[in-house]
């Protein structure tokens, strides 16, 4: 899955990798959380923009946001068949300038943070899908969700989902959803293959939303890592057998 990721690469570097007409101008992203405004690139009128929306998909029809799950990613398997998603996949799709993510490995009752980064540095665009929500009272809202994969290779050691990362030369043609069916675009929605992406274990500070600094991307050194080692449980102290009372009626 991607429950977290970073966009550290200057404005200008996003601008030509992904060559949309605005020029906006925004701050490295250490540690973008869901319900959090997310810069996204789409085709409108033949041309490609980079719009902001809220990373949380809300399908068109639902009455009530408040009443409805988050939903932050999208299964490649089933986007096209689902009714939250098959009118996004067909109509909207659209991509995610990244420079990285997030994963926790789960280690018995422990879950580790891993930065994930593109080995030949980014920026990287996520596959995505996203839907304007209207609400009663003529609200819009513009939501986006990341498209994940089963994950293959090296990459399954850490989790079982990755983020579909669509490679430059594929840009336009996951961006054209005039020309370029939704089936047509499936064969895009797979994992990395191995040696795309390398990883560390970073620290645990990353799980608060509220920290957003260059020093979560670190990686722990092995004094680090054994620090963050839970404490060894201590053993039960062994049970006293009782006694046999040989007649004689012993205190202990």
């Amino acid at each position: 899955m991607c429950g977290r990721f970073v966009i550290t690469s200057p404005p200008a570097a996003i601008r030509a990798a992904f060559d949309y007409g605005e020029n906006p101008n925004f701050p490295a992203r250490h540690n973008i959380a869901p319900t959090q405004p997310v810069g996204v690139v789409l085709v409108e009128q033949g041309a490609r923009h980079f719009r902001l929306m809220r990373w949380g998909f809300i399908p068109g029809w639902v009455k009530d946001p408040r009443n409805f799950a988050l939903v932050i990613n999208a299964r490649a398997e089933t986007v096209r068949e689902k009714p939250a998603f098959r009118n996004a996949i067909r109509r909207r799709r659209c991509l995610l300038p990244a420079d990285g993510y997030y994963e926790w490995l789960t280690v018995g009752d422990q879950k580790h943070p891993y930065f994930i980064y593109p080995r030949d540095g980014g920026p990287i665009g996520f596959a995505a899908i996203a839907e304007t929500w209207s609400g009663p009272n003529g609200e819009e809202v513009d939501t986006v969700a990341i498209v994940t994969a089963a994950a293959r290779g090296d990459l399954a050691m850490l989790h079982h989902r990755v983020p579909v990362t669509i490679g430059p030369n594929d840009f336009a043609r996951w961006l054209d959803c005039a020309s370029v069916s939704a089936d047509e675009a499936a064969a895009l929605m797979v994992a990395p293959a191995d040696g795309v992406f390398r990883w560390h274990r970073v620290s645990r500070n990353v799980n608060r939303v509220a920290n957003d600094d260059a020093r979560l991307l670190l990686p722990l050194s092995d004094q680090q890592i054994a620090d963050e080692a839970p404490a060894p449980k201590a053993k039960p102290a062994p049970r006293k057998q009782a006694v046999s009372d040989d007649g004689q009626g012993s205190l202990f």
